[in-house]
């Protein structure tokens, strides 16, 4: 359409041009007529000769414009019928997909109308049986009452009634008889699950002591273990905490220390040292780390295996390795692992022989003495230290309870506490177990009174907790509120020095003040 239009005006103006020109012409033509004496008819016919030749010429390229206006047109006509066609066939194909989606809706209506259909006739149908049963029930009621010559709720109260007090009597016969049978069995039941958690766990047990005897190949090894001037034992003393006894044994050393986890990496440096020959400071110094290393990956895998060979799953890593160090460890001779290992054994079939959770038992029994792997390195009782891992850890409370309790300073709290403390019991007094006799261990409580009770101002003194704790009364008379914290204080000192006991030993002192008098 706007080559068209372009086209016409293009032709309009070169009518116009051509016009104007043709009375420019004449113009001129007059005027040349009279400049130079020419007819007018000679003027007016080459001027019309010459309009006709530029309305020639207006007209062809009139007609070239038209032409390529038309073309234009004509191309322009052509894509918008394309896209015309191309947008018909969109809307044809989405009537198509509406038509499809309009039929599928109409037969989900029909199928939707189908079912509520058929849901309203199976309610009215249940509303009929409902009303069926109803008339039955009424009328087996009116034929029971007629019967038994009682209303509905006379018969319902005189039932009620019966049945409370048959329940009542069958309640107070079933408590006597139930109390008679706990009586007679319980004793006779807990004596079976002991004797059967001990039966079930007899462990072969050998003794360990405070040092180590390593062989030599030769006496000639012992001169190079000392080295020039001594450099080399106390390079390999002051490394490893282990001191080297070197006496007239024949080809043998003696490693003493009573750290077991430190006399077992001492061992293993000094067997490497002699298998490789090269004996000096800094040779001590690079085996100890290797043997240090080794021993801590020993001790992890000994951890795995024991919670493995337990059947106890879910234990965090860390706890795991503190295990391993309790195979290191002893209490009163007896290694703290093999006794650990022991509890959770005992704990775990006295909870199976009491229907409870045998997994948890044998986790609390095998974690009571947790606290001996580290107590060497902090401060606290192993009691408390064996809380703190397991808090830390995020073990069960149980768990919690169990190391806390299991020497009485915090009461029991569940059952499997009450397990633990008789496992430990049974574990640490069956015989062979530790090597302290009777003998030995009441003279240290009694040594232990003694050091108390010899300082001024001491009315009585009391050593509980098998030795752990040690209660002091005192005179208020002589001893004030402020005394106490040095006397307590003092007494803990002399109880280091002059005793030798496992762990540590809490002193108490109590200072109570009484006023009597009589009333006559």
């Amino acid at each position: 359409m706007n080559a068209s239009i372009i086209a016409v005006t293009a032709l309009l103006a070169l009518i116009a041009g051509g016009i104007a020109g043709y009375f420019l012409k004449k113009k001129f033509v007059e005027q040349d007529n009279l400049r130079f004496g020419k007819t007018r008819e000679e003027l007016l016919h080459r001027s019309r000769r010459e309009a006709e030749e530029v309305i020639k010429e207006a007209k062809l390229e009139a007609k070239e414009l038209i032409f390529k206006g038309r073309q234009e047109l004509d191309k322009e006509i052509k894509e918008k019928r394309k896209e015309l066609t191309h947008v018909e066939r969109k809307l044809e194909t989405k009537e198509d997909s509406l038509d499809k989606k309009i039929e599928l809706v109409g037969k989900r209506e029909e199928l939707v109308e189908k079912k509520e259909n058929e849901f309203e006739n199976k309610i009215k149908e249940l509303e009929q049986l409902k009303v069926r049963n109803e008339e039955i029930k009424n009328g087996l009621l009116l034929e029971v009452e007629k019967i038994a010559g009682m209303t509905t709720e006379e018969a319902k109260r005189t039932l009620m009634e019966q049945m409370i007090q048959d329940a009542k009597n069958e309640s107070a016969r079933r408590i006597k008889e139930i109390e008679e049978e706990i009586k007679s069995e319980s004793d006779k039941r807990a004596r079976s699950i002991v004797a059967t958690a001990i039966q079930r766990c007899a462990p072969e047990y050998a003794g360990e002591i405070a040092v180590t005897v390593v062989s030599l190949p030769n006496d000639e090894m012992k001169g190079r273990i000392i080295g020039r001037e001594g450099r080399n034992i106390r390079a390999f003393e002051s490394v490893t905490g282990v001191d080297i006894i070197i006496d007239d044994t024949p080809e043998a050393v003696i490693l003493s220390s009573y750290d077991p986890y430190r006399r077992e990496i001492g061992r293993m440096v000094l067997t490497k040292l002699i298998n490789d020959g090269r004996i000096h400071p800094a040779r001590i110094e690079d085996v100890y780390a290797k043997s240090k290393a080794e021993l801590d990956k020993h001790i992890q895998e000994v951890g795995k295996e024991t919670v493995f060979n337990l059947g106890i799953y879910g234990m965090n890593m860390e706890i795991t390795k503190i295990i391993g160090r309790l195979k290191f460890r002893t209490s009163y001779g007896q290694n703290v692992l093999v006794h650990s290992i022991e509890v959770a054994k005992i704990c775990g079939t006295m909870a199976a022989e009491l229907g409870m959770d045998e997994k948890l038992a044998k986790r609390a029994g095998l974690l009571h003495d947790i606290g001996k792997a580290i107590d060497y390195d902090q401060e606290g009782s192993h009691t408390q230290i064996g809380v703190d891992i397991a808090k830390k850890y995020k073990e069960d409370w149980k768990v919690i309870n169990a190391i806390a309790s299991h020497h009485g300073e915090e009461d029991y709290k569940c059952i499997e506490s009450i397990l633990v403390q008789s496992a430990d019991a049974i574990s640490a007094s069956r015989p062979g177990a530790r090597r302290e006799v009777l003998e030995s261990y009441i003279k240290r409580l009694e040594k232990l009174e003694e050091v108390a009770g010899s300082f001024e101002g001491v009315s009585r003194s009391f050593a509980i907790q098998a030795g752990r704790e040690i209660r002091i009364i005192v005179e208020p008379e002589k001893i004030s509120d402020e005394a106490i914290i040095n006397l307590s204080r003092d007494i803990s000192k002399k109880v280091e020095e002059e005793l030798t006991y496992p762990g540590q030993i809490k002193v108490t002192v109590i200072r109570e003040s009484r006023a009597v008098n009589y009333a006559k």
